[in-house]
């Protein structure tokens, strides 16, 4: 096999992987259904990835892509306050993980972001290196890595809980924007009338 054949094939497997996540989420991402769905052996993949983990790793690194992508977008040219783009990109996220819920799942998981497998920590960081960054210009009087990890917490945990029903059934909220002004307001200050 070629070596443009070989990096195609560990390509397709990890697009199978991405496929599978978004159909049938990150409990489905077994080796032998990556596999069977990429019409190769159940041995192959092991050819490319030598562990589970480092095709799952392969696989979330397209999610946090995606994501960074998404995030950009949202950010837009930098020409709106601070506090417009942090609003910005908390919608996006959270629009992320609950459109995206086993990728999303899959990102996040400590046993992959531990790993070390294809450097998915650093792929990670740097979109929280942007909320860093935006909060502090939006709040330069604080600690803007401690509010923005209290922020992204928060982000995540609005994330887990609605798309749980959590949230709508304790708030009677149908939708999340107004809880995540309130994040916002709550990291942030309230946002100044114009």
């Amino acid at each position: 096999m070629s070596d443009s054949e070989a990096a195609g094939l560990r390509d397709r497997l990890v697009d199978v992987g991405v496929e599978l996540v978004a159909s049938e989420g990150a409990q489905a991402l077994t080796l032998r259904e990556i596999a069977r769905r990429a019409g190769v052996s159940h041995g192959a993949p092991r050819r490319y990835f030598p562990t589970h983990l480092e095709l799952l790793s392969a696989i979330a690194r397209h999610g946090f892509a995606d994501l960074g992508e998404r995030a950009a977008g949202a950010i837009g040219d930098g020409t709106a306050s601070p506090r417009a783009q942090v609003t910005a990109l908390s919608r996006t996220y959270l629009e992320f993980a609950l459109d995206n819920p086993g990728m999303y799942e899959l990102m996040f998981r400590h046993d992959l972001l531990e790993s070390g497998h294809l450097g998915l920590r650093e792929t990670s960081l740097p979109l929280f290196g942007v909320l860093v960054d935006l909060v502090g210009r939006a709040r330069p009087d604080v600690d803007a890595r401690h509010v923005a990890g209290a922020l992204w917490a928060n982000l995540h945990g609005l994330a887990q809980l609605w798309r749980w029903g959590s949230l709508q059934i304790a708030t009677g909220a149908d939708d999340f924007v107004p809880l995540l002004r309130s994040a916002l307001d709550a990291h942030l200050g309230p946002e100044a009338a114009l």
